[in-house]
């Protein structure tokens, strides 16, 4: 099959240029050519448990050096989203340290006080306990003054070994099972805030650029509202076989086993 070029290329990281803590195959060559190419590049991730300088710190260890600026994550977007709409929102925030620290570095207000809590900010967190669910609980439903937001929409985390981790979305929804209260925003893919982030200064049209990612609700679904051209590459989480399960408009521009073939 003939791949097109592109005028820029977005790429999700885990699923699609790694796994774990190995590159997958063709994922170097074909960052490398496009660098060579001189073509704009872009790195996304829903991954709110590491921030910008751990995402780099990772990729150069990994042989695949990116600039802060390339970087675009469910934590810059949660953090702009907030700052621009609700700057002076009081917020739960239930997630790692990376969440914290953005929020913090951002100058928006945290407190564990739900009598105060304006936005319960569910993430992923893998130090989840019963007593910040009760927090949220409270602040939802007891005092009924907040509202239910989240950093990204992902079910789990993979694994190489083809298990995987619960992501942000397990926390939501036991937030949801308690309260009632239904999730009013999520920050990361596939939201049009995330990709018009991404966009920002790649200098060509929506229609010239290919995202790459390996979800199809996620990655896929962001790059096709967006107007861009969208690889699934079958080396994370969607199969060929779950593409008929979503909207027409939303399925992939491109279908690749791997990297390799977009070389």
């Amino acid at each position: 099959m003939a791949v097109p070029g592109y005028g820029a290329y977005i790429f999700d990281l885990d699923g699609t240029l790694y796994l774990g803590d190995a590159l997958l195959p063709g994922a170097r060559d074909l960052v490398e050519t496009l660098r060579e190419r001189g073509v704009p590049l872009r790195f996304l991730s829903n991954n709110p448990t590491l921030g910008i300088a751990d995402h780099r710190a990772k990729l150069a260890g990994l042989g695949l050096p990116v600039e802060a600026d390339e970087l675009v994550t469910s934590l810059v977007s949660t953090t702009r989203w907030l700052t621009g709409n609700r700057p002076d929102a009081v917020i739960y925030p239930i997630g790692e340290q990376p969440l914290l620290d953005a929020l913090d570095e951002a100058g928006l207000r945290t407190s564990e006080d739900p009598a105060q809590v304006d936005i319960v900010l569910a993430s992923y967190d893998r130090g989840f306990t019963y007593r910040k669910l009760q927090v949220a609980f409270d602040a939802l439903w007891f005092h009924r003054r907040a509202v239910l937001m989240s950093t990204n929409p992902d079910r789990f985390c993979p694994f190489p070994d083809g298990r995987g981790e619960p992501d942000a979305a397990s926390i939501v929804a036991a937030i949801e099972a308690a309260t009632q209260v239904r999730l009013e925003r999520t920050f990361g893919k596939p939201s049009a805030l995330m990709a018009e982030i991404a966009m920002a200064g790649l200098g060509v049209p929506a229609a010239d650029v290919l995202m790459v990612g390996d979800r199809l609700h996620t990655d896929i679904a962001m790059a096709r509202r967006a107007g861009m051209a969208a690889a699934l590459v079958l080396s994370g989480d969607s199969g060929r076989a779950d593409i008929a399960g979503v909207p027409a408009a939303e399925r992939p521009t491109l279908v690749v086993e791997d990297l390799r073939e977009l070389l």
